[in-house]
């Protein structure tokens, strides 16, 4: 399925492909104070409409995770990392898409504290 995505004010668009089944809520320092739902696709079946020049990025601890939000209204829509075989991922703010019911999906608890 194909799903639509933005930042609160449209800086930021893109459009990701999969099947949305789950979600995965992590309790990291910045995965709590964002409130994020994360979905994890293949980086590819993510696609930017707007230039990448119109995102901000932000990175901590081992900087492998590029955060990605929008400097006007501040909303993190995803992020871009790689999972532990190699493979270039995308963790997509559910909370960010189109005609998503996020609160009829299956969270998954993450300890990223323990990290």
């Amino acid at each position: 399925m194909d799903y639509k995505g933005s930042c609160h004010c449209g800086q930021i668009r893109f459009e990701v492909s999969g099947e949305l089944t789950q979600v995965m809520a992590c309790n990291c320092s910045i995965c709590s104070r964002k409130g994020a739902l994360m979905w994890f696709v293949p980086r590819d079946s993510l696609r930017l409409l707007t230039p990448e020049s119109d995102m901000a990025t932000y990175t901590f601890g081992k900087h492998v995770i590029q955060h990605h939000f929008c400097p006007k209204c501040g909303i993190h829509p995803f992020g871009e990392g790689v999972d532990p075989a190699g493979n270039r991922m995308a963790a997509v703010n559910v909370r960010c898409l189109e005609d998503v019911d996020f609160s009829s999906l299956p969270v998954k608890q993450f300890d990223g504290r323990a990290l």
